[in-house]
């Protein structure tokens, strides 16, 4: 059996009511169950970035499903990436109860460890925060499971950016203002 890719793909539109919908109900056309997602606003004013993560079987269908949501009309762009294209992090928060925590002889060790903070204490819990990638923030939660024991733990979808110098949308918005431009040209020549 062939294993399958973990891709992440990025689509951009305006901040439009539905548009969630519209690109989730393609991946489930598509069979392709989302492992993560998050949704905020990009560098370019006005518009939005959604970040997906899923794994795919074949290169062709992950170029098809963005293919897919590249039609919908309040979708500027999407594209598709795989790891080596990306720099990513994810954000993982931990409840611990504080009576353990500090029954615990190696806390400090912990936290320099796994490279995590902490970032609220009572008297009955103690929250801590890890950024990293997925097997980063697994590993922390899998050690502090069989130590100290989560009451709760929470991990964000996937954060990512492209190595290129911009992204990508800026030098499509460029190229379709310049072309733009050049059909208002053609126009007042004739």
């Amino acid at each position: 059996m062939q294993e399958k890719t973990f891709y992440t793909v990025t689509v951009f539109s305006e901040n439009t009511v539905g548009v969630l919908n519209q690109i989730t109900t393609i991946f489930t056309r598509r069979q392709l169950n989302i492992e993560s997602l998050s949704v905020s606003p990009s560098a370019i004013s006005g518009i939005h970035k959604f970040t997906i993560t899923a794994f795919a079987d074949t290169e062709d269908a992950m170029r098809k499903l963005v293919k897919q949501i590249d039609k919908r009309v309040d979708v500027l762009k999407a594209y598709y990436n795989t790891d080596e294209d990306l720099v990513y992090q994810e954000i993982a928060l931990y409840k611990i109860e504080t009576a353990k925590l500090v029954a615990t002889s190696n806390v400090e060790e912990l936290l320099r460890k796994h490279n995590a903070r902490i970032l609220d204490v009572s008297d009955h819990s103690t929250v801590l925060q890890k950024t990293g990638h997925y097997e980063e923030t697994q590993a922390l939660f899998d050690e502090l499971s069989e130590s100290i024991g989560v009451l709760q733990f929470i991990r964000s979808g996937r954060v990512a950016i492209t190595k290129s110098r911009v992204e990508r949308l800026s030098d499509l918005l460029a190229r379709r203002e310049l072309a733009d431009l050049q059909d208002i040209l053609i126009d007042e020549t004739k």
